[in-house]
């Protein structure tokens, strides 16, 4: 059985930083593409950022410049680095994993979901 488990949320000041953490068990994720997807209140769940095994990356524009995501495949294997937090970055971030080679953006292509951390961000 995969298990994905996110750490690393909170409540930050506008143009802060947070990094987000996923953990996966029961698996080698070598060769699983990890992505990070948000839902903010009242919003569907959205793309934020996508590698695939090989490292290959694909950011949602509304986070380009801002997040980066990295995979460490031999601990924890993905870590989203947010700077310059944005009100509207507020929303439950979810940690997903796929065996594929691709670095899907669509939630549909995951079959593997955390639980989700909440991060706030404050005026």
């Amino acid at each position: 059985q995969v298990q994905v488990v996110e750490s690393g949320g909170g409540l930050v000041q506008a143009g802060a930083s947070l990094t987000l953490s996923c953990a996966a068990s029961g698996r080698t994720f070598s060769y699983y593409a990890m992505a990070w997807f948000r839902q903010a209140p009242g919003k569907e769940r959205e793309f934020v950022a996508a590698i695939s095994w090989s490292g290959t990356f694909v950011y949602a524009d509304s986070v380009k410049g801002r997040f980066t995501i990295s995979r460490d495949n031999t601990k924890n294997p993905v870590r989203l680095q947010m700077n310059s937090l944005k009100l509207e970055d507020t929303a439950v971030y979810y940690c997903a994993a796929q065996r594929t080679r691709l670095a899907p953006t669509n939630p549909e292509d995951y079959d593997f979901w955390g639980q989700g951390t909440q991060v706030t961000v404050s005026s």
